[in-house]
């Protein structure tokens, strides 16, 4: 019985290694982690990571952003699979961590959704900035 919770700590421990030595392998990666939602989540953004990898661990992860959608706040990684056309979207639950969706997303349609998010950001950007008098 010893034994058994002995090894059973030390397959954990080496699990929670080799995550983290893949995380630390593959570099930096692009972080939009807002800090009024990061005050609000609940998982780090680097556990969301290990659970985000592991649901795609032969990608490399491009970048992440803590978003609220649908009323959910979520981390959403964009996980890049070598020889593979577009992306894996993984989103991770900010506030319990689990696994909301995994979707492949095309080229073309990683292409469309930037080009929406950058009007959406323009969008905002104008709506706070005070108008010009002529």
């Amino acid at each position: 019985m010893k034994h058994e919770k002995l090894a059973r700590a030390a397959t954990i421990a080496f699990a929670v290694l080799v995550s983290a030595g893949t995380l630390a392998a593959q570099g930096t990666y692009k972080k939009e982690l807002p800090a009024k939602l990061a005050k609000q989540a609940k998982i780090t953004e680097a556990a969301a990571a290990v659970t985000a990898q592991a649901k795609v661990p032969n990608g490399t992860i491009q970048g992440v952003e803590l978003e609220k959608e649908k009323g959910k706040l979520m981390y959403s990684y964009d996980i890049k699979i070598p020889g593979a056309d577009g992306i894996e979207e993984v989103n991770i639950n900010a506030m319990d961590g689990s696994v909301i969706a995994v979707e492949h997303e095309s080229a073309a349609s990683e292409a469309k959704e930037k080009k929406k998010e950058a009007a959406m950001a323009k969008k905002r950007h104008d709506a706070m900035t005070p108008a010009k008098k002529p």
